[in-house]
């Protein structure tokens, strides 16, 4: 695969690996088509190398992830005013290796109408299949798509849940290939759980996908926690790797959308607005 040459891909902070799972010494990763080499020596010291690169690439340490860039970013990484909080578990569940734009994956991570049937009786159950309407918008002072009032009965919202409860959300996309929501919290009516999801695109049409937690739950065990998130990620997975076209359409006749696509739609005029081509097709299936 050639290098990325797409500047607006380029200028982003990405997750390469959660800090304390890379091995001490050199290890072998890989960031839009270019390989990189991660050092990390005795004292805990990282540093990430790009193929043909003199200089080490700049890292920020966040969510327990190490973050890195192959452009200049205008900033550092978003706001997550909840990952400080004392009283939240930070729940790191390892990485996943998807065959797929990195771009699907974020648009797949904000599509409630899968729920019933990919993630049958845990997000979503017939006959309880309708997308209720809900507010989506490009936030222009923060730069951001978000889409509010989204509601969606789900059987079990979280390994915490002891029953079906209609589940409130807010979907937030902070940069082309980072994502959250917040959910209804099962232990805090009035709270919010927060889960993100930080794609790593390795190449347009493969990418690593690294979920993390943050929780209001002091029952459940970590393990409990990572296996029932993974759960659902690799239930996704497998749809992600059977659509088609693999990369993420951005001819608007490629792809008929609903009522319920409102938070897609935004999404991708978005991303038409930065420029961003890596990982996308203008050709229809």
């Amino acid at each position: 695969m050639s290098r990325c040459s797409d500047k607006a891909a380029l200028n982003q902070w990405y997750a390469l690996d959660t800090e304390s799972e890379i091995p001490f010494g050199r290890s072998a990763n890989r960031l839009l088509g270019t390989n990189l080499t991660v050092n990390r020596k005795r004292d805990g010291t990282i540093t990430v190398m790009a193929q043909d690169c003199e200089q080490p690439l700049p890292l920020i340490k966040r969510f327990g992830l190490v973050w890195a860039t192959l452009g200049e970013p205008a900033g550092g990484l978003f706001a997550l005013p909840e990952a400080d909080e004392e009283d939240r578990r930070i729940v790191n569940c390892g990485s996943v290796s998807v065959r797929a734009s990195g771009l699907r994956i974020v648009e797949n991570f904000l599509d409630m109408a899968h729920f019933p049937f990919v993630h049958t009786d845990i997000l979503g159950a017939e006959p309880h299949t309708e997308v209720r309407h809900y507010n989506a918008e490009i936030r222009r002072d923060v730069d951001e798509v978000w889409a509010t009032n989204c509601q969606f009965f789900q059987p079990q919202a979280a390994l915490s849940a002891t029953g079906g409860i209609m589940t409130d959300y807010i979907y937030r996309v902070m940069t082309p290939f980072t994502t959250l929501l917040y959910k209804t919290c099962p232990n805090s009516a009035n709270r919010w759980d927060v889960i993100c999801l930080f794609v790593q695109p390795l190449d347009p049409d493969r990418c690593r996908a690294h979920p993390v937690m943050f929780l209001i739950d002091d029952v459940s065990t970590t393990t409990e926690l990572v296996n029932f998130q993974q759960l659902i990620f690799l239930q996704d997975r497998i749809i992600l790797e059977n659509q088609r076209p693999v990369l993420l359409p951005m001819e608007a006749r490629a792809e008929i959308p609903t009522r319920a696509d409102a938070s897609s739609i935004a999404y991708r005029r978005w991303l038409k607005e930065k420029g961003i081509t890596y990982g996308t097709t203008t050709m229809a299936a």
